[in-house]
């Protein structure tokens, strides 16, 4: 059983035993119509959340990596990646979370998504270093419309499907002419390919494991999978930074020795590795769409809120 599962079923047992029937009747009835309220709560300030540390990430990583030109992707992502699967091992060893020993099985099932969720991390730290132009947000924007369309060829659940693909289409629309009609920088050549791959592989990654985890959800909790994700993640990037010339770059060219470039990077480093947790644990164990709408919300309503 899931540990969160475990603690709910546990408070939910001394509940029982120690409230008198009629006053347990009296507080379900009274909260079985706020349920639905607090669930919107819920989802509006985990989205609100998310929105303001995507705020802060690019808001981060836009100082520092132009002002002490540290613009490698590639460790980058690697230490955020990283840094959750440090995080998991904690919680793990503190009895928070229970995690399962790595599953090959698993992990070749999670292999693709392990893969395109690597290149589109190492994708969005290159855009934060290398374009200013606003092209690759502004595709990014496409992400809910793309996982709904794959959310029907992976066979996923979307409750109020077509309402649901309307008005995304109705609001990326609406925000991605916003955008352009204000203009855009001068855009290199890389964004006109990067962008558009970034989208795919990001909506093929959350499809995928989103799929995997609702075959697998009766042999391996949410924790399991991300775990493993994790793990195959960290080594297919570890590899990627030994092959890649910015690997001893990024160990040379940093300035180790100032207190604001240690503040800087732990900062963008721990606010990456939060985003990357918080899209795939959802995806992981709501859907495709829920992470989708999470990762895009900041970029979706803004421009709207700006004609107000």
């Amino acid at each position: 059983m899931d540990p969160w599962q475990n603690l709910v079923s546990r408070c939910t047992a001394w509940w029982q035993m120690h409230t008198p029937h009629a006053l347990r009747a009296c507080v379900y009835e009274v909260c079985k119509p706020l349920v639905p309220l607090l669930l919107c709560i819920t989802a509006l300030v985990a989205v609100i959340v998310y929105a303001l540390a995507d705020n802060l990430h690019s808001f981060v990583s836009r100082i520092f990596i132009p002002q002490y030109h540290y613009p490698f992707a590639v460790p980058i992502a690697f230490i955020q990646v990283f840094l959750n699967l440090l995080a998991l091992l904690a919680l793990h060893g503190v009895g928070l979370i229970h995690l399962k020993p790595f599953s090959l099985r698993l992990a070749e099932r999670l292999f693709v998504p392990a893969v395109c969720g690597s290149v589109q991390c190492v994708l969005a730290v290159w855009a934060e270093a290398c374009t200013h132009s606003g092209l690759f947000p502004l595709i990014a924007r496409f992400l809910p419309m793309v996982s709904v369309s794959l959310g029907h060829l992976f066979a996923l659940s979307i409750p109020g499907s077509i309402p649901v693909s309307c008005f995304l289409t109705v609001l990326t629309v609406s925000s991605v002419s916003v955008t352009v009609c204000k203009g855009l920088y001068a855009m290199e050549p890389l964004e006109f390919v990067y962008s558009p791959l970034s989208l795919i592989l990001h909506s093929i990654s959350l499809a995928w494991l989103a799929k995997v985890a609702q075959t697998e959800r009766s042999n391996a909790s949410t924790f399991d999978l991300y775990y493993t994700l994790t793990v195959t993640r960290t080594l297919l990037l570890g590899f990627l930074c030994v092959l890649h010339p910015d690997g001893p770059k990024a160990l040379s060219q940093g300035n180790w020795h100032s207190l604001l470039f240690w503040g800087y990077m732990l900062g963008m480093l721990l606010l990456g590795a939060v985003q990357l947790l918080f899209v795939d644990v959802t995806a992981l164990y709501f859907s495709a769409l829920p992470a989708a709408v999470l990762h895009a919300t900041r970029g979706l309503v803004l421009p709207l809120f700006s004609l107000l």
